[in-house]
């Protein structure tokens, strides 16, 4: 189980409110979707397999998903499939024709446009149920639409760095820089960081080009992001927090970590406006923030 929360929370509701049957899929050692696993499952469930959602890219440890192999598996078992891609919009290529899915979602805040505001792109082919009843302009919900966001959603979709054309026709993201910056980064860090682990795809093709995301040994996620925090870099844990007590990922738990090393997680985004500076200014003060995190131990052991 490494899907978004957003998915996680919502099928979890159909199953307690609406009486769907869930079936997970493994995830390989690199938080990739095991097409075994979804084949079989989906050979299992028969014709009571109703719908396949799955992410376009990880949304922690930065993997791409093998998209047209889940789109093709479940083609021939006649389900539709609904791609997740706000963690892959404006950083990947994405064509939702060519994927052949039914369904993909994507969101503003990723490519710099209102928080609250996205986007179902719906195949012609599909049939969907509306979330809001009272209207159907949408298809999928009722009501008047945020024009004022989708606006804005537009103008901040219009300012991605883009390359024209391409042998497809089609407009890609151009992420040859952020790419560099990326791995100018994993690599300073496994040069200057003992215990670093990258987690995700080490192919730098087989992940997002501004992702970064590693496990530091010996030290607690939360420690990091406040080290670094004061130092003016702004990082993620990747987990969830409940009532102040640190949680280890699930993506990395489902990856086969264990929950002392997927706590000292921490995830770097690089964006099209990262500098070379900025990176290695990072680098400059990373080891010893590492060093500093890991004097203070793991929250649930004793401090080194």
């Amino acid at each position: 189980m490494a899907e978004h929360h957003a998915t996680i929370d919502t099928v979890e509701w159909l199953a307690a409110r609406e009486g769907a049957i869930l079936d997970w899929i493994e995830v390989d050692e690199l938080g990739r979707i095991r097409v075994d696993a979804l084949e079989a499952a989906l050979a299992t469930g028969g014709d009571e397999v109703a719908v396949v959602t799955a992410l376009w890219a990880n949304n922690e440890v930065g993997t791409l998903q093998p998209v047209s192999d889940i789109v093709a598996a479940a083609s021939r078992f006649g389900v539709p499939v609904h791609l997740d891609a706000i963690a892959a919009y404006g950083s990947v290529p994405i064509d939702f024709h060519a994927s052949g899915a039914a369904a993909l979602s994507v969101s503003a805040h990723k490519i710099g446009g209102p928080v609250g505001v996205g986007a179902l792109l719906v195949a012609r082919s599909a049939t969907v149920e509306p979330l809001l009843h009272g209207g159907n302009q949408q298809r999928a919900r009722s009501g008047t639409q945020d024009a004022a966001g989708a606006a804005a959603f537009g103008v901040a979709a219009s300012l991605l760095p883009v390359v024209e054309p391409v042998e497809t026709g089609s407009s890609r993201v151009s992420t040859g820089s952020t790419t560099e910056l990326r791995d100018r980064l994993v690599h300073g860090i496994l040069h200057t960081v003992p215990g670093a682990t990258l987690r995700g795809d080490p192919d730098p093709a087989g992940r997002l080009p501004g992702n970064a995301h590693f496990t530091f040994a010996g030290c607690e996620g939360d420690s990091l992001l406040f080290l670094l925090d004061v130092a003016g870099f702004a990082v993620s844990t990747g987990s969830a927090c409940q009532a102040g007590v640190p949680e280890a990922s699930h993506v990395l738990l489902a990856m086969g970590l264990s929950e002392p090393e997927a706590r000292g997680a921490l995830r770097f985004t690089l964006g099209h406006d990262t500098t070379e500076g900025e990176v290695d200014a990072l680098l400059a003060v990373l080891p010893g923030v590492v060093e500093q995190a890991r004097t203070a131990g793991l929250a649930a052991g004793q401090p080194a």
